[in-house]
């Protein structure tokens, strides 16, 4: 097969400082991309800066004959995702390629997640990738190419005790991909999220002696893939995980349609509604929207 490379493609990458964000501006670098190593350097509850994470895997990459320069911006704000953009378009002149994977963790119960917590999560996750979603999206459509991968996560489809901050900011990125993946179409530009499972300072405090080789080296190919010209999908998930590739969607049952329905008859028919033997399935783009309103109304014309 022939190789695949990212030649005169100019990619950004957020969060790479360390862990899977580095892993991916390796790869990229080495197969022809410049790369913009976003990363502020902070801890992983999002405290201090520091420089050095970022520089070094820039220099990482241009010790192996590679290109790339650092941005130390936050994108917990809107001017920070503009900054890190602007370091895109300033050095190399365009922006083809956005991964978002920057994060931080701050874990706590429910009942006793406070509000600070909850917001600043969500600050880096889910608004920080609307942040440089939103600066470069203009761009890409200038420039009728665009590849954007966003970071999800299974805690975002599944939940997870002790990280309602976390697996909220998760969830939202599907819903951002999926209208930048909808919006972007008609420009050439395809957006999708990777669920990722890898062993890195997230996992602080866990117990991961017994998993299987989880290193960020693992699931970087199939970020690469989703960056890649060759890409064939949009609107999609990717989970990646100790080595398993597969894709991840939402589903709905058939459903039962009546004209009218009691508190009762709810109760007596919930076996039927939730009957998952053939599922249903719409896909974003073009038009998974429009796709499930007429699959439900036509369940009304028929009565």
């Amino acid at each position: 097969m022939t190789e695949l490379r990212f030649d005169k493609r100019v990619a950004v990458i957020t969060g790479a400082g360390r862990g899977l964000g580095a892993a991916y501006a390796r790869l990229l670098a080495s197969r022809g991309a410049s790369v913009v190593v976003n990363d502020p350097g902070v801890s992983m509850a999002g405290d201090g800066s520091d420089v050095a994470p970022a520089q070094q895997v820039v220099d990482e990459i241009r010790a192996s004959g590679g290109e790339a320069v650092a941005n130390t911006d936050s994108i917990a704000t809107p001017e920070g995702g503009q900054a890190v953009i602007d370091t895109a378009l300033n050095r190399y002149g365009r922006v083809d390629i956005l991964v978002h994977n920057a994060g931080i963790v701050r874990r706590a119960l429910l009942h006793e997640m406070s509000y600070q917590d909850f917001e600043s999560v969500l600050d880096v996750h889910l608004r920080g990738g609307f942040h440089v979603v939103r600066a470069a999206f203009p761009h890409m459509c200038e420039a009728r190419y665009g590849r954007i991968v966003l970071t999800g996560s299974i805690n975002g489809l599944y939940g997870n005790r002790g990280v309602v901050n976390y697996s909220a900011a998760k969830a939202g990125l599907v819903g951002l991909s999926n209208v930048a993946a909808i919006e972007g179409e008609e420009f050439g530009i395809k957006s999708n999220v990777i669920l990722p499972g890898a062993v890195t300072r997230m996992a602080e405090g866990l117990d991961t002696s017994k998993y299987p080789p989880m290193d960020p080296e693992l699931v970087a190919p199939a970020v690469a893939w989703m960056a890649h010209e060759s890409c064939s999908i949009t609107g999609e998930m990717l989970i990646s995980i100790a080595g398993r590739i597969a894709r991840a969607f939402a589903a709905e049952t058939r459903g039962v349609h009546r004209s009218s329905w009691t508190l009762e008859q709810v109760a007596e028919q919930m076996d039927a509604i939730r009957a998952a033997d053939k599922p249903v399935i719409f896909s974003p783009v073009p038009s998974g929207h429009v796709d499930h309103l007429r699959y439900s109304f036509s369940m009304a014309s028929k009565s």
